[in-house]
């Protein structure tokens, strides 16, 4: 009887052990002490195209996550460490809001790096996005309860500055971090510094275009984020959530709702799931959607010789209500997807695009020009009422001269700000 309750007391004391473990904080000295101690740690690299390293020969190795992943072994090679891609090309913190749930925080990070300072647009300090941001840091703060580096990669253009006069996003995210204690790893000014030392020329980092660069200009990535994770460590550092925001807490209260979930589709609408070939490996959406609705123009009957057709069919508009202040969409684009318009309470939604000097009042997911499948990320609305439920329509804009099979594919409404609730629409 009493080597069971010993054998039991053994197994209490594990379990607790094990419990007290995983309870990590958000200190960069705690997850030293674990690392030191041969624990299992999961690394997240969170972020756009330059998290995943488009242009390195071999992102699995050349990468700035491969070479912070080399640093991290070299420095403790007594822990079990698993590594983390949730990036996403082409995409801001917007998206990322509604991808940490899914994307990050499910794997229980004990460490995280955050990038999207460059494709939030570096030179702006647009507050919307900026809050969104803010968000990020926040809740991996207090959700994943785990230390954070923030990573600021310079597009080609911002190292042939010289400086970093007028970068507004690089001070607001270095604000950001001074706020909640994380660490920066500025790699804008790194290369800003190795160009004027003669260790780099531009031409040597982006080797190919002025927005990826090449092994050589993510290995200098990787030494700069490595020099925050290892200041953090030095320092002792604790990330800490302050009371107050800086930006608007928009963001804090957020849902990402599967219309598949949202009841029985409209006419013209199926459900599928997303296309396992891509136009680069980071837009593969079948690693970041769960499913898709589909509404296409055409639809698969059987013929008089029993033998499958394609035959023309009306689609319906898809509706469904929302109670937020944004509004976004995420899906697929294919070279099939077509143009489609958004109505929020009987009126069509206008908007105008980048570099374009009048407002349009479509939204196009045709993804011809890229060669490939892709994700479909459209901001919809930042200013809805959100004491207000709203009726959202989409109407795929099927082009009549052409003789070919169209399709529009979406997997998520996203919400934010106020109840940020979905639901089914009549």
């Amino acid at each position: 009887m009493q080597m069971l309750n010993l054998t039991r007391c053994l197994i209490l004391a594990m379990t607790l052990f094990a419990i007290g473990a995983r309870a990590a904080t958000p200190s960069f000295e705690d997850f030293d002490r674990r690392a030191k101690a041969g624990e299992r740690l999961v690394v997240v690299f969170f972020g756009a195209s330059l998290t995943w390293s488009a242009n390195a020969t071999d992102p699995a190795n050349t990468s700035y996550r491969a070479r912070v992943a080399d640093y991290l072994e070299q420095a403790y090679p007594q822990a079990h460490f698993k590594f983390r891609d949730a990036a996403i090309g082409g995409t801001g913190s917007q998206l990322g809001v509604f991808r940490l749930d899914r994307d990050v925080l499910r794997y229980k990070p004990d460490l995280v790096f955050l990038d999207f300072s460059a494709n939030d647009d570096i030179y702006s300090d647009n507050p919307e996005s900026l809050a969104s941001y803010e968000s990020l840091v926040r809740r991996i703060i207090q959700q994943a309860k785990c230390p954070l580096v923030q990573v600021i990669f310079p597009f080609g253009w911002n190292t042939k500055q010289g400086n970093t006069d007028g970068m507004k996003r690089r001070d607001a995210h270095i604000a950001i971090a001074k706020a909640y204690n994380t660490m920066v790893g500025d790699a804008i000014v790194l290369s800003i510094e190795r160009v004027k030392n003669g260790e780099a020329t531009v031409e040597k980092i982006w080797p190919n275009d002025l927005v990826h660069p090449g092994d050589f200009g993510y290995q200098l990535f990787a030494d700069a984020a490595w020099a925050a994770f290892q200041q953090g460590v030095k320092e002792k550092a604790v990330c800490s959530a302050p009371e107050k925001m800086l930006y608007a807490d928009t963001y804090m209260k957020q849902a990402r709702v599967r219309i598949s979930t949202l009841g029985p589709l409209p006419e013209g609408w199926t459900s599928g799931v997303p296309n396992l070939t891509a136009a680069w490996h980071d837009a593969l959406m079948s690693r970041w959607l769960d499913d898709e609705v589909v509404a296409s123009n055409r639809k698969k009957v059987k013929g008089a010789d029993g033998k499958d057709k394609e035959e023309t069919q009306a689609v319906a508009r898809l509706k469904f209500n929302v109670k937020a202040k944004m509004l976004m969409l995420f899906g697929e684009e294919t070279p099939s997807s077509c143009k489609y318009r958004v109505w929020i309470d009987g009126k069509v939604v206008t908007y105008t695009p980048w570099g374009a000097k009048e407002p349009i009042d479509f939204f196009d997911a045709n993804a011809t020009k890229f060669g490939g499948n892709r994700h479909h990320t459209m901001v919809i609305k930042t200013d809805l009422d959100p004491a207000t439920e709203h009726l959202v329509e989409i109407e795929p804009m099927f082009d009549k001269e052409k003789d070919t099979k169209q399709e529009l594919r979406l997997e998520s409404v996203c919400v934010a700000g106020g109840d940020a609730m979905v639901s089914p629409g009549k």
